[in-house]
């Protein structure tokens, strides 16, 4: 499993409070121990949890990006089973990765119950695969559920699959050791068993407790494993150690402990921390200064724009009573709140001829949206004298168009700029076991235009366990991906990227960019991409193209002899629910043809929960174990986390493995994230920041 990391702390929020519980179970997931339930955790829920139930240990991270929908992935160690032979593996223990699904099919009421069908490691390799269906009521304390299941949780098979009567192909169910498949053809087929089981709220805030009745009998164990049952009734105990740590035990199967601990946050009803080291934002005066547009020290106000706002500025511009400030914003991700603070600082430094300030946000000088606010109704908003509703109403937020406007003031240019910080790559689930590398990393950038920058990164190693990495994946593929021990360590000091850019806008909504030099840490080439993006609409289309070389594993300057013509014409569209979706046609790096599909959904703070999944033309035995590319992933705003404003994210992607089938470019600069201001759906659900 590939993991591309970026620090996010799971901190400790204070002591419990009183409130249903629910907890994750062994595999993780919301559920009793061994079985789940039909409960869902509030939407924007994350879970990283651990359990060990011998021989198993279990590692597994949960998403509920819908309040109807779960989503886990789960690495498992069957520690009494080896990887390989000792030549290929050594010691390690049998690793198997899976992904599960529970959707919530009717919600309780007073009278009818929780109800949920779930698929248990439908995109692994199929050893624990199952499907159920569960209901769950609540009466006080107590929670009851009750299921039917099939494959590994319903493995008892107590009576006769009641499918059996509309096909006989459902009586039996075929072998479940495969290599990745969605093994969509063993669903709901062999003898069922049924499950359940009551967590009880203690009075001890706390602690809760469990008891449960599985459906699993533990004589087809995967890998031909003899495990005992005394009993199929598990006891359990979850103690609430603060608002994001649970600790979890109990005795499985009449003889067997369990241990468990699980993180989790929700990124929608936690609170951000407060922004200590931000600037205060400048408060407004009494009454408007008496200093005419043409008489302002736009030098200094331009200095305010840049430390006090986050606007590099570019111009500033009059229009009658309008003033425009054209620029670039570097500091704040939520745009509302660098407008309210930039309309503050022009509040205080002209008189009363100008009635409204528009901030015309630019990205490497493509004009993406303008936000013009009227100026007494700010001030009155800010002073209490009016409901945040009355600005929201009257603030604009539109394309950012060509004006007829006096010049005021122009910047110059500060075309450098630079950092430094700590990098982390990990890869997890091969035959090495779990390996790391901690990093120093220092990027740069060089506009030449405001336009046509270069920019580059290097990366020293400080600590890591590649010598441990011996393993390369087989590939009936041109090595695109699977290299990737070479990459990670041939070399101490590489050179990730290097590379020349230039964006233009080629019409009012239509975006251009082309790039050449060492564009990731395997490719360099050349390429370009347009960008379609209509304003107001809600979906855009885009294509990318490029000619492309291998890189040296060293990462340096020298290339290798493997090239190819990669590129995508990828549709981006919004959904329902809050849900976004981008699906890309075109050629991989292996220079295999398909299809990746990219659904996610992004919270109002900016977090994004999402999935992908490829498929090409790359055969079965071609692509390797697996059969094709899929992975989950996390994007959050690093302004959710630290006590300072910023713009980065913290990306966190979980991908079973790493094979050359569906792999993709990895290119630095994407015309839709950096146009991505031009969705004024963030602003107004933010608005409230405007007076922060």
């Amino acid at each position: 499993m590939n993991l591309r990391f970026a620090a996010v702390l799971l901190l400790p929020c204070g002591l419990a409070h009183a409130e249903p519980r629910l907890t994750q179970s062994d595999f993780g997931g919301v559920g009793l121990m061994q079985t789940p339930t039909a409960r869902m955790a509030p939407a924007g829920e994350l879970s990283v949890n651990a359990s060990r139930t011998s021989p198993y240990s279990r590692y597994s991270v949960s998403l509920q990006p819908f309040e109807w929908l779960e989503g886990s992935f789960r690495y498992t160690a069957i520690t009494n089973r080896r990887y390989g032979p000792e030549s290929l593996s050594g010691d390690q223990s049998y690793k198997d990765k899976a992904v599960d699904l529970k959707v919530r099919l009717w919600q309780e009421t007073h009278w009818a119950p929780d109800v949920a069908l779930g698929f248990r490691d439908v995109g692994g390799t199929g050893l624990f695969s199952s499907e159920f269906l569960v209901a769950n009521k609540r009466y006080d304390d107590f929670d009851f559920s009750a299921g039917i299941a099939w494959g590994y949780i319903g493995n008892r098979g107590d009576f006769e699959n009641p499918l059996g009567w509309a096909d006989d192909r459902f009586k039996t169910r075929p072998d479940g050791e495969g290599t990745g498949d969605v093994n969509t053809n063993a669903y709901f087929r062999g003898r069922p068993s049924l499950f359940g089981g009551v967590t009880y709220q203690t009075p001890w805030e706390p602690l809760s407790l469990k008891l449960e009745y599985e459906g699993n009998d533990y004589k087809n164990e995967p890998k031909d494993n003899v495990i005992k049952q005394d009993s199929p009734i598990n006891l359990g105990a979850v103690l609430k150690l603060t608002d994001s740590v649970d600790l979890s035990a109990g005795w499985e199967r009449g003889n067997t402990a369990m241990f468990g601990i699980t993180l989790h946050t929700n990124f929608v009803s936690r609170k951000a921390p407060a922004k200590t080291y931000d600037p205060p934002a400048e408060r407004l005066p009494a009454h408007a200064p008496n200093t005419a547009p043409d008489q302002v020290n736009w030098a200094n106000v331009s200095q305010r724009l840049q430390k006090n706002a986050g606007y590099n500025v570019e111009r500033i511009t009059q229009r009658g009573s309008e003033l425009f400030v054209y620029g670039e914003q570097t500091n704040y991700f939520h745009s509302a709140k660098a407008v309210g603070r930039a309309s503050r600082i022009l509040d205080n430094s002209v008189n009363d001829d100008i009635d409204w300030f528009t901030l015309v946000n630019k990205r490497y000088d493509l004009p993406l949206e303008e936000t013009s606010v009227p100026r007494e109704t700010f001030r009155e908003v800010v002073n209490n004298e009016e409901p945040l509703q009355t600005l929201h109403r009257s603030t604009e937020v539109n394309a950012a168009m060509p004006h007829t406007e006096t010049t005021l003031y122009t910047a110059a240019r500060d075309p450098f700029n630079y950092g430094v910080g700590l990098g982390y790559k990990q890869n997890i689930g091969g035959p090495d076991g779990l390996l790391y590398q901690l990093s120093a990393d220092a990027d740069a950038e060089y506009r030449f235009t405001r336009n046509t920058w270069w920019s580059g990164m290097l990366s020293a190693n400080l600590a890591n366990n590649y010598d441990h990495f011996t393993y390369d994946a087989p590939s009936g593929l041109p090595r695109v991906r699977t290299d990737l021990r070479k990459y990670l360590t041939t070399s101490d000091v590489t050179m990730p990227t290097f590379q020349l850019s230039h964006a233009e806008q080629l019409d009012k909504d239509l975006f251009g960019m082309v790039y050449g030099g060492y564009l990731e840490s395997m490719f360099a080439g050349v390429g370009g991409e347009v960008l379609f993006r209509p304003t107001g609409q809600r979906w855009s289309v885009g294509a990318d193209l490029n000619y492309v070389r291998q890189r040296e594993f060293n990462q340096g300057f020298g290339l290798r002899d493997y090239s190819t013509v990669t590129g995508h014409i990828t549709g981006y569209t919004d959904l329902p629910f809050d849900t976004q979706a981008a699906v890309s046609v075109g050629r991989y790096l292996a220079r295999d043809w398909g299809t990746t599909i990219d659904l996610s959904r992004e919270f109002a703070n900016g977090v994004r929960f999402g999935a992908w999944a490829t498929l090409t033309t790359a055969t079965t035995a071609e692509y390797g174990e697996g059969s094709f590319d899929k992975g989950i992933y996390l994007s959050i705003p690093f302004d959710e986390l630290m006590s300072m404003s910023t713009m980065r994210r913290a990306n966190i992607v979980w991908s079973p493995l790493t094979r050359d089938g569906g792999a993709r470019l990895n290119r630095s600069y994407w015309l839709h994230s950096m146009t991505d201001s031009r969705d004024s759906d963030m602003f107004y659900r933010n608005f409230d920041k405007i007076t922060q």
